[in-house]
């Protein structure tokens, strides 16, 4: 789970700011997805992410859990329900990778 090959065509679209537990948005925290034809890749600049990841959007066990140690990353792939937990020093951001066409296209879904 935590090394998925994103395509090697596909290029970083966007990045999000460095997050902390202070100004982490909360629809990571709950279950969401990447959006179809996106690769989410989270890269630990500090402290610890857990990744869990999930069969389906309604799932609340998870079938996959994942440590993100400072210094690591790992890749979350296109329609992938999941979340996060952080620690109280944790430091990350996001990329999303798709294809050039992707580019405008909304990069995850939050679940309502």
């Amino acid at each position: 789970m935590s090394h998925l090959r994103i395509p090697k065509n596909w290029t970083i679209q966007r990045s999000t700011p460095f997050f902390t537990k202070e100004n982490v948005p909360q629809a990571l925290l709950n279950h969401h997805n990447t959006a179809k034809g996106v690769f989410g890749q989270l890269c630990v600049m500090e402290g610890q992410v857990t990744y869990y990841g999930f069969a389906d959007e309604n799932t609340t066990e998870p079938e996959a859990v994942v440590v993100i140690n400072a210094g690591q990353f790992a890749t979350s792939p296109p329609q992938y329900w999941h979340r996060i937990e952080l620690s109280d020093d944790a430091q990350f951001n996001i990329n999303f990778w798709s294809e050039s066409s992707q580019k405008h296209q909304p990069m995850y879904h939050s679940k309502s």
